[in-house]
């Protein structure tokens, strides 16, 4: 008989959220980073890599998708949660002089 899985509460949820979205964040990035790596780090690790501004666009769709799916937030909610990941987190834009 297959063991039942513990459902996650919702602070849970969110949490896993965070650290996929981040591990997301590097792979479309191309680093070979993970949440892992960076978790306990208290500098401002997020200067340490780069992303274009095409691949920003990209993850903040993939993430919206993500929290939708499994945080079942509506479209809206979901754009503005990722502007708060990106603005906390997102790693600094490599090509952004050249595109303003």
């Amino acid at each position: 008989m297959e063991a039942k899985r513990k459902r996650l509460t919702r602070e849970q949820k969110r949490e896993q959220a965070v650290i996929d979205l981040l591990n997301q964040m590097f792979v479309i990035a191309g680093h070979n980073v993970t949440y892992e790596d960076i978790k306990d780090r208290k500098d401002h690790w997020w200067t340490e890599w780069t992303m274009t501004m095409a691949q920003a666009d990209e993850w903040k769709a993939w993430g919206v998708d993500y929290l939708r799916k499994n945080l079942k937030l509506t479209k809206v909610l979901a754009e503005k949660e990722m502007q708060w990941v990106n603005l906390q987190w997102g790693l600094k834009y490599s090509d952004w002089n050249e595109q303003n």
